[in-house]
């Protein structure tokens, strides 16, 4: 399940975006081997000779499997973690929805932890520190922890740095005068003979094309 595009503001673009590690599908489908080898073996192996039995077992392994092997792999596939140029985010559930969204701006440290076992498989769960109500989020079994710190990282500086960019140009436009103020000066520098009536026309159409 992908993340909704028109849910990006304007000018976000995702980065990467990733489902929780694949290992949380282990013990599911061991439990589907196990319980397609459980109606394989009440069909054709155990001498049932009662027809409706065999149906009613076979729907009792069903049923268990429902809540071992499908329920986890539904929560699994929708789960999704997203970095995008703006923020970070992750999305949960199939008919109640839940998410969090930290922009990339709020968030200050970001810890990794991984066991011997998530070692191995390459997850493990990040931790986010951030400003804000919550403080910390915690992303659970995400795949190659120790690289997506460092995408996040350098996301973020990416972020700092154009946020900068924005509001230096805004300080900039602030502090420039107005055209119409120019002109009026320009004007006031005509009338007194400081330039010439060529450099007044000149310098006129230039600011009259800003406005």
């Amino acid at each position: 399940m992908a993340y909704p595009e028109r849910l990006l503001t304007e000018g976000e673009e995702i980065i990467r975006e990733f489902r929780p590690h694949w290992r949380l599908l282990l013990i599911p489908v061991l439990w589907l081997i196990a319980g397609i080898v459980a109606i394989v073996l009440v069909v054709t192996v155990i001498p049932i000779d009662n027809g409706t039995i065999e149906l009613v077992i076979a729907a009792a392994v069903v049923a268990l499997l429902i809540p071992l092997a499908f329920a986890p792999f539904v929560r699994w596939w929708f789960t999704i973690y997203v970095l995008t140029s703006e923020r970070l985010i992750t999305r949960s559930g199939v008919i109640a929805r839940s998410g969090i969204e930290i922009p990339l701006e709020s968030i200050a440290n970001v810890l990794f932890h991984q066991n011997v076992v998530e070692r191995i498989l390459r997850s493990g769960d990040l931790l986010i520190e951030s400003a804000g109500e919550s403080g910390q989020s915690r992303f659970n079994d995400v795949p190659q922890p120790d690289e997506f710190q460092s995408l996040l990282y350098r996301v973020r500086e990416e972020r700092a740095k154009s946020l900068a960019r924005e509001e230096g140009t805004m300080v900039a436009q602030a502090a420039a005068p107005d055209p119409t103020e120019r002109l009026e000066r320009l004007a006031r520098l005509h009338a007194e003979g400081v330039i010439t009536d060529e450099e007044f026309e000149e310098k006129r159409r230039s600011l009259l094309d800003e406005i």
